[in-house]
C-alpha cells in the first residue's frame, strides 16, 4: 500500500474549474486501479495552513534554544505544531498530486504557503559540505494546471512560473519523477472549451492507470 496526497488549491469545485475537474477524473481513476492505496485530500482552501510569520520564528527559535514546548505562547503552539503535522505527512508520503490553476503566472497564495510547511530542513532537504541535499528521492509527483491561456509551450512558456516552480522545489527535495497535464487554452477558444476539457480529462484517466 502506498500513500497518496492529493492537493488542491483552487476555492471552486469539478463544476466550475476544468482544473479540478481533470484531477477528480484521476483521483478517481487512480482509485479504482490501485484501491489498495491511501489518498489523502487536502483542499487548501478549507485546512488550516499557517503562514510562516513572526510567531512561528519566535516559536522555533525558543525550541531550538532548549525551551520546551509548553514555553511557547498559545499562538506560536497552534502555528509551529500545525506545520510540523504538514511537513511530516508530506515525508511519510510515497506521491503526490497537486492541481491548481495558474492565475497571474503562478499558482494561488496558499499553495506556496502550503510548500513552504513541507520544505523543512532535516526532512524534505538536508544541507552538506557540497550544497542542498535532497531527502525524498523515492517519491513522484504530478502537477494539472488550468490556465486560460498556453503556457506550457510557446511564446507564454517563460512567463509561466507555477509549474516551472513547483518542479524546481520539488527537484531540490529530490524528486526527479516529475510529471506536468496541462488543461490550457480554454479562454483563448472559447468554443473549444469542453473539448479541451474532455481531452485533458482523457489523458488524466490514461495517466492515472500508471502512475
Amino acid at each position: 500500500m502506498e500513500k497518496i496526497l492529493y492537493i488542491t488549491a483552487n476555492p471552486f469545485d469539478e463544476s466550475r474549474s476544468y482544473g479540478m475537474a481533470v484531477g477528480k477524473a484521476f483521483i478517481e481513476q487512480y482509485k479504482a486501479t490501485n484501491p489498495e492505496d491511501e489518498v489523502t485530500h487536502i483542499d487548501l482552501y478549507k485546512e488550516y495552513i499557517p503562514s510562516i510569520d513572526a510567531d512561528v520564528f519566535q516559536g522555533w527559535g525558543k525550541l531550538q534554544s532548549g525551551n520546551g514546548f509548553d514555553q511557547l505562547s498559545d499562538e506560536e503552539k497552534t502555528k509551529v505544531s500545525r506545520l510540523a503535522e504538514l511537513s511530516e505527512q508530506f515525508v511519510q508520503t510515497d506521491k503526490y498530486i497537486f492541481v491548481t490553476p495558474l492565475w497571474n503566472l503562478l499558482f494561488p497564495p496558499v499553495m506556496k504557503a502550503y510548500l513552504d510547511s513541507v520544505a523543512v530542513a532535516g526532512k524534505a532537504f538536508e544541507y552538506t559540505a557540497e550544497g542542498p541535499k535532497g531527502l525524498l528521492s523515492n517519491k513522484k509527483v504530478l502537477h494539472i494546471q488550468a490556465s486560460g491561456g498556453i503556457y506550457s509551450h510557446g511564446p507564454s512558456a517563460e512567463k509561466e512560473m507555477g509549474h516551472r516552480y513547483l518542479k524546481t522545489l520539488m527537484g531540490f527535495f529530490g524528486i526527479d519523477d516529475f510529471q506536468g497535464l496541462f488543461v490550457e487554452g480554454h479562454d483563448l477558444a472559447p468554443e473549444k472549451a469542453e473539448e479541451i476539457k474532455a481531452n485533458a480529462i482523457a489523458r488524466a484517466k490514461d495517466v492515472a492507470v500508471t502512475f
